[in-house]
């Protein structure tokens, strides 16, 4: 097992502690780190991995839900809350940076 296939599954491990914790047993997401199967199609060529195309057949992924191009439900308004909240954080943390620096 190379350093990133351990990095990608100590990830999913630990994803999969926090659902565990959390109660989210039943969520989409758990159930997607629960039952991953799929089809990746790849070529290796000098010691390189190329990966040429993947299907999910329980992906959640839906372009239609996604895309800008085609009228959804998803308005790009809709992600402002979400936007100013996570924004927060980085905010104080910059600000509290600054005073540091400062003095």
């Amino acid at each position: 097992m190379d350093r990133e296939v351990r990095q990608i599954k100590q990830g999913l491990g630990l994803k999969f502690a926090e659902l565990m914790y959390t109660g989210f047993w039943h969520s989409p997401e758990c159930e997607f780190v629960r039952h991953m199967e799929g089809k990746v199609q790849v070529s290796v060529l000098k010691d390189q991995v190329y990966i040429l195309g993947q299907e999910f057949p329980l992906s959640l992924y839906n372009e239609e839900l996604v895309s800008t191009n085609a009228q959804g439900d998803y308005e790009p308004i809709d992600a402002t809350g979400f936007i100013n909240i996570n924004s927060l954080r980085l905010k104080e943390y910059h600000h509290i940076q600054r005073k540091v620096t400062a003095k």
